[in-house]
């Protein structure tokens, strides 16, 4: 591989996605296993009768969570709940997970054993083996990287290029709230430098800040779907915001999408928090992120038995790829869906 770089780049030039569309695109997979290897929530390796399905996924001090607020054992519990989510997007299982950890001479033993209690109990709720790992020192803060493996049939697995013109579009839970949570927790972290004095107030937002701090990988959808008999044509978790991975499914589908802005699911907290920061709460779902929610689309076939579920909604339908990615407003005007997402390169 040879990039064939003479001049310098700023990472921010790329952002995040176009860093990892940049570095990945000569990559050749030679072995006849890989049946999927990068541009989905996880590889798909073949094993016979099963397909191992394995993701991986780094966390950074001051990257991606700040210690002022996070606790660790909420930390190492969301490490792993981050992982698994990938797994669940390919209507997998996920099995054991692999953790690696760079650490500083500030943090004692003692805060390692929070830090991996956490995890523990992640792995405990969601009936995973944790199967090795390393650890190493670190000049500065904390880095945290987690391995995923799962498995599934090979015809149960759902890729993000399945999505068919006449699909319905739908979403699990509600959108944003762990956006707003960050709000939260970052204006109290400012009210705090500003005098240490004063206690956080963060009474009656404890939903959204949990979906900050303490998120779910939605286990129980994979499973309300096979209940069903329902199996997804494209399948993503909302880990960047819903307008990115909306047109992540759609790139890879080569397909266009109507959504409809007054379907999107926001908790009454998330819309009441968006609007005392001065946001708009239909931009907080769609461009918040960390949100973990499972998206995927549907034959329209399986409208009856969708239309009445508690914690699915349908938000829209899959186009013609000519027609483009609309989002059509409570108003009633279309506008292009833009991928503002969540970019971990600018954060910090």
């Amino acid at each position: 591989m040879d990039f064939d770089n003479t001049e310098r780049t700023e990472l921010s030039e790329l952002g995040e996605f176009g860093l990892i569309k940049h570095l990945t695109q000569y990559i050749v997979t030679e072995q006849e296993s890989t049946i999927k290897g990068v541009g989905d929530d996880a590889a798909v390796i073949d094993n016979g009768n099963l397909q191992t399905v394995v993701s991986t996924d780094m966390l950074v001090e001051g990257v991606h969570f700040d210690l002022s607020y996070v606790p660790l054992k909420h930390l190492g519990y969301k490490s792993v709940v981050v992982n698994l989510s990938d797994i669940y997007a390919m209507n997998a299982t996920p099995k054991q997970i692999v953790v690696s950890i760079a650490i500083s001479s500030r943090f004692s033993l003692e805060a390692i054993e929070e830090l991996y209690a956490g995890m523990m109990l992640a792995c405990k709720k969601y009936n995973v083996d944790m199967v090795g790992g390393d650890t190493t020192s670190n000049l500065s803060g904390l880095v945290i990287n987690i391995t995923a493996i799962g498995a599934a049939e090979k015809e149960a697995i759902v890729y993000r290029n399945g999505a068919k013109e006449g699909n319905l579009l739908c979403v699990s839970g509600d959108l944003g709230g762990a956006y707003m949570g960050l709000q939260i927790l970052e204006r109290e972290k400012a009210v705090f430098k500003e005098n240490p004095k004063i206690q956080p107030d963060l009474e009656g937002k404890d939903y959204i800040i949990e979906r900050q701090l303490k998120p779910e990988a939605r286990k129980d959808i994979i499973q309300i779907l096979k209940d069903l008999d329902i199996q997804p044509t494209s399948l993503i978790d909302v880990s960047d915001g819903l307008s990115s991975e909306i047109l992540h499914l759609c790139t890879q589908s080569k397909v266009g999408v109507e959504l409809y802005e007054e379907k999107i699911p926001i908790d009454p907290l998330t819309f009441d928090t968006a609007r005392e920061f001065n946001l708009d709460p239909t931009l907080c779902a769609l461009s918040g992120g960390e949100d973990y929610e499972l998206l995927f689309t549907v034959d329209l076939s399986h409208y009856e038995k969708l239309k009445n579920s508690m914690d699915i909604s349908i938000i829209g339908h899959i186009t013609n790829e000519a027609k483009g990615c609309l989002m059509v407003a409570k108003a009633g005007s279309v506008h292009e869906l833009k991928a503002q997402g969540w970019n971990a390169l600018m954060k910090g």
